[in-house]
């Protein structure tokens, strides 16, 4: 009787280990299989997230970076306070004039119209230099990219050692302000057509990486820090000559500062020429105040969000800001 219970505790400490085992490897492959799928899981997120990854990369191509996104690249010879400044003239010419510019600003273009032949005179002679910072204020007013791409063309033709000759391009075939043009590479590279010798596959390339796209930026945040009333702003040996409506500047009034200055009597010359407003010339005394332009004179609403000037758009020239 003892041997029979023996061989029965016997068997069931068998069947006990057997079953025992066979739970064991079911754990086990229950185990297996859920590392399994969590390894299966893991690789689809990684397909999905690098899928992600090249789709964002895909659907950003050919789109424009941030201004700020880059490093800062000055165009070639650019001077003054951070290489801000792009100067045209001979560089010993004693007189200085300052320009705050926006190529989309028919204020701007309205001052260039009007000022052009003097300046260029003036610089002809030796006896004037010009400091150009080019600014992005009607992009934030308005919208798009165009001051923000004429700008970074027009550094990428100062390169070239071209930008006078594109910057008047550029002013003279302005288009309307709500026209957002010059924000399309293609219509600066046409307009660069009319510069002889600029278009390279270096203007080229330069125009269509936007090379100088954080210097532009850079040159704004000057202009939001200067606190200036708007485009154009104009300085002449650091005053500002262009926002006296009461006394407005015309070209003669300029070329007589400008002269006066350089001769070594430039507070008397300049006092009489400012005085003698009956002496202009019919075609001077018609260049009167330039309207201002529509979305500078909305410049302080949007002060703080885009970085602009706190003034308005005011200009001299033939009565029309160009809009």
């Amino acid at each position: 009787m003892s041997d029979k219970n023996d061989g029965a505790n016997r068997d069931a400490t068998k069947r006990s280990a057997r079953e025992r085992l066979l739970a064991e490897r079911e754990r086990q492959k229950t185990r297996d299989k859920r590392r399994r799928t969590l390894i299966v899981a893991a690789a689809v997120v990684g397909v999905l997230a690098l899928a992600t990854v090249v789709g964002v990369i895909a659907a950003n191509a050919g789109k424009d970076t941030s201004a700020k996104g880059g490093p800062v690249v000055a165009p070639s010879g650019a001077t003054g306070k951070d290489a801000l400044a792009i100067q045209t003239g001979k560089p010993e010419a004693k007189a200085t004039l300052t320009v705050w510019e926006d190529f989309r600003c028919p204020a701007c273009k309205s001052f260039e119209d009007n000022y052009r032949d003097t300046i260029h005179e003036l610089e002809a002679k030796g006896l004037l230099k010009v400091d150009y910072h080019l600014v992005t204020l009607i992009d934030g007013n308005m919208g798009g990219s165009g001051s923000l791409k004429g700008a970074n063309a027009a550094a990428c033709a100062q390169d070239a050692g071209k930008f006078s000759e594109y910057h008047d391009v550029l002013f003279q075939n302005q288009p309307q302000e709500v026209d957002d043009a010059y924000g399309k590479n293609a219509k600066l590279l046409e307009l660069a057509g009319k510069v002889d010798g600029l278009v390279t596959p270096e203007f080229k390339a330069c125009v269509e990486e936007g090379t100088h796209n954080s210097w532009v930026a850079k040159s704004h945040e000057a202009f939001a820090a200067g606190n200036f009333r708007g485009t154009p702003t104009v300085l002449l040996d650091g005053k500002d000559i262009f926002s006296d409506q009461a006394n407005p500047l015309t070209p003669q009034k300029l070329k007589e500062k400008v002269e006066a200055g350089a001769k070594g009597s430039g507070g008397a010359g300049a006092k009489g020429s400012e005085k003698d407003t009956g002496k202009e010339s019919g075609k001077d005394a018609g260049k009167g105040e330039a309207k201002a332009s529509p979305s500078a004179s909305r410049t302080a609403s949007k002060n703080s969000a885009n970085g602009s000037g706190n003034g308005v758009g005011n200009g001299t020239g033939n009565g029309s800001s160009g809009d």
